[in-house]
């Protein structure tokens, strides 16, 4: 596990059922380690969106007098600066900067690497590969789904919601599935955390990358990796999402002791039918 600030908090919530205000108190104060330690609670309640008097109960919930307890105890385990302000930066630049601060805190999680090669495991081992994501992860999914299978024998695209969802899942587990891959970002469909909940109901075991280890899907996941989305343009950035699923493929790609020989395979058929220009 990471020594990080971040690292540290995550497991400080570790093991405390959270209400979903509280969880989203704790995904802001993960995102920004470094400054909460010298933040007031109405300072962090503004920050995540919440009144001042669930951040004083947030701190009860994890067993501290209040706030004031909190802040203490987060200032001896966090940096003794706070991080510095981006104001020099225009509102593009800044949106860069939280995007390599995503990367940057996925790379302090990827320091413990068995969750992923659990994770590689998993799905290397399910014959068919149901891969799930709807709405704003359904990139996210398809690209995974796009590369995973020049390495993979069955890979099945669950990017589209409905009735049919159900159907296509309990066809995934007819043709032998035990895993399922999802990735599941905001705003989070009520499908998604259905269809989840219906894999794990049928015998999957449900690996999600999500946008915080306290999202709405954390509950109705087997193995739940993070990786933050970017908040500060009118639509949301996925960079850490994405870097998380392409680390996903190489894991599994280490499972796979085909992997090298599908890759070669379809390299010299792309070559002999001139697929790529270069």
């Amino acid at each position: 596990m990471s020594d990080s600030p971040a690292a540290r908090l995550q497991a400080l919530f570790e093991g405390h059922r959270l209400t979903p205000t509280q969880r989203r108190i704790a995904h802001w104060m993960v995102r920004r380690a470094a400054d909460v330690p010298f933040l007031s609670s109405v300072e962090l309640a503004e920050l995540a969106g919440v009144s001042q008097p669930s951040v004083t109960r947030f701190a009860v919930a994890l067993g501290f007098d209040g706030y004031p307890a909190l802040r203490k105890h987060l200032r001896e385990v966090a940096p003794a600066q706070p991080a510095p302000s981006g104001s020099a930066f225009n509102e593009y630049q800044q949106a860069v900067h939280a995007e390599i601060e995503n990367l940057r805190h996925l790379s302090e999680l990827l320091a413990d690497p068995a969750p992923v090669e659990r994770a590689g495991r998993l799905l290397a081992a399910s014959r068919p590969l149901p891969v799930l994501g709807l709405r704003a992860a359904s990139s996210q999914a398809r690209g995974f789904a796009y590369f995973a299978a020049k390495v993979h024998p069955d890979v099945r695209l669950l990017d589209e919601g409905g009735t049919m969802l159900a159907d296509r899942i309990d066809g995934a587990v007819r043709a032998g599935a035990t895993a399922l891959l999802c990735f599941a970002l905001p705003r989070h469909p009520k499908e998604v955390v259905e269809a989840l909940a219906y894999g794990r109901r049928v015998g999957l075991t449900v690996v999600t990358v999500a946008d915080s280890a306290f999202a709405p899907v954390a509950r109705q996941s087997d193995l739940l990796l993070p990786a933050a989305v970017g908040t500060g343009l009118a639509f949301d950035t996925a960079c850490a999402p994405m870097m998380l699923g392409r680390v996903l493929l190489e894991a599994m790609c280490d499972e796979l002791p085909d992997a090298q020989a599908r890759l070669e395979d379809f390299d010299a058929g792309a070559a002999a039918r001139g697929l790529f220009v270069e």
